[in-house]
C-alpha cells in the first residue's frame, strides 16, 4: 500500500490548520512536517509550537522529520506537541542506536533518515530497530528541488535489506516527487512518498493525491526486488 506524506513546508503558511486538513480531506494519509534549524542544514522553519497548534486540526499521522543538529534534546517537545513519528538523521548524533531508544521511549514511532552522499550500509545496522527510514532524494534544506535519481540504487539496497532481514519498515523517499518520479522511488522499494510542490501548488487537492497514488501504484507492478 502506497502512503502520501504531504510536506507542510509547501503549504500556505497562512492557514497551516486548514492546509492539514484539505490534505487530510483529500486523501492523504500522513502530514510530513520538516523541522529545520538552520545549523544541520541551511534553513529555518517549524518548531514544536506550530506542530501543537496545528494537531488538533485532524486525526491525520504526523510524519516529523527532525534535521537539526540534536534530536534528542528536541524530540520530547515534538512528542508532546502530538507527533506520532519522529525521524531524526544518521549524521546529526554521535550514537544512532541511542538516539532511536530515547524517541521509542517517549512513545513514538523512530524513523531514521540519510542524506544523499551517505551510503545505504550506514543504516544496516539500525534497521531493526526503526519503524522507517527516510531516503532524501535531494539535499535536506529547502523544498522545489529536482528528483536525484541517481539515489534509487541507494533506496534499493535498504529495500532488499530489509527483504533479506524478514522486516516491515516503511521506506520513505523526500525530495522532488510528483507522478513521474513516484513512480521510479516505488520500484525500487518506496512505500511512503512525500510530496511538497507537487500537491500544494494544485488547486484540486483530492484530484492531485488520487493522480499521485495512482500513478504509484501503477509502478508496484514493475518493482525492481
Amino acid at each position: 500500500m502506497i502512503t502520501i506524506s504531504p510536506s507542510l513546508l509547501a503549504a500556505d503558511f497562512s492557514k497551516l490548520g486548514q492546509e492539514v486538513v484539505d490534505m487530510y480531506d483529500a486523501g492523504a494519509q500522513w502530514m510530513h512536517i520538516d523541522v529545520m534549524d538552520g545549523h544541520f542544514v541551511p534553513n529555518i522553519s517549524l518548531g514544536p509550537v506550530v506542530v501543537k497548534s496545528i494537531r488538533p486540526s485532524c486525526d491525520i499521522f504526523f510524519d516529523v522529520h527532525l534535521m537539526i543538529s540534536d534530536p534528542v534534546k528536541y524530540a520530547p517537545a515534538f512528542a508532546s506537541s502530538g507527533a506520532d513519528l519522529i525521524t531524526f538523521h544518521l549524521e546529526a548524533v554521535e550514537d544512532p542506536a541511542e538516539t532511536i531508544k530515547a524517541i521509542r521511549a517517549l512513545g513514538k514511532k523512530v524513523g531514521i533518515s540519510i542524506k544523499p552522499k551517505t551510503p545505504a550500509e550506514a543504516v544496516f545496522p539500525y534497521l531493526p530497530m526503526v519503524d522507517l527510514v527516510l531516503i532524501m532524494t535531494v539535499e535536506p534544506g529547502f523544498g522545489g528541488q529536482r528528483f536525484m535519481a541517481d539515489m534509487m540504487p541507494k533506496l534499493l539496497a535498504v529495500k532488499k535489506e530489509c527483504l533479506r532481514l524478514e522486516l516491515n519498515v516503511d521506506i520513505e523517499v523526500d525530495g522532488g516527487i510528483d507522478t513521474e518520479t513516484a513512480k521510479q522511488a516505488v520500484a525500487n522499494g518506496a512505500n511512503v512518498l512525500v510530496a511538497g510542490s507537487s500537491l500544494y501548488s494544485k488547486e484540486n487537492y483530492k484530484a492531485a493525491v488520487s493522480e499521485l497514488i495512482l500513478s504509484a501504484e501503477g509502478a508496484l507492478s514493475s518493482v525492481n526486488y
